[in-house]
């Protein structure tokens, strides 16, 4: 299994309209063949602590298969439809890919 999770840096001068519409962009990776599931979340209300970043607006996991469904799933037209209308919405984004 490959686990890729991906932490979003929204632009603070968003409106909640454009959040939401971020927020269903993401989820509709969802819709990727090569993904067997997706979590999408934003920072729990968890105690803070030193060890915690809980700086990111959206975090995203994605399961797949293997490295190859992963790379499926990077070149799937979601994936770059995501990307193209979204990109100006983030200030950073940070990405975890672990097997």
């Amino acid at each position: 299994m490959l686990v890729h999770t991906v932490y979003f840096w929204l632009k603070p001068e968003l409106t909640d309209a454009q959040r939401a519409d971020f927020r269903r962009g993401v989820e509709s990776l969802g819709g990727i063949k090569s993904v067997d599931k997706i979590y999408v979340g934003t920072p729990a209300g968890t105690e803070k602590r030193p060890i915690i970043d809980d700086s990111y607006s959206v975090a995203l996991t994605v399961l797949c298969k293997n490295v190859a469904a992963h790379d499926a799933y990077q070149l799937d037209p979601i994936h770059h439809v995501f990307i193209d209308r979204f990109k100006t919405f983030w200030n950073r984004v940070q990405i975890y890919d672990a097997e």
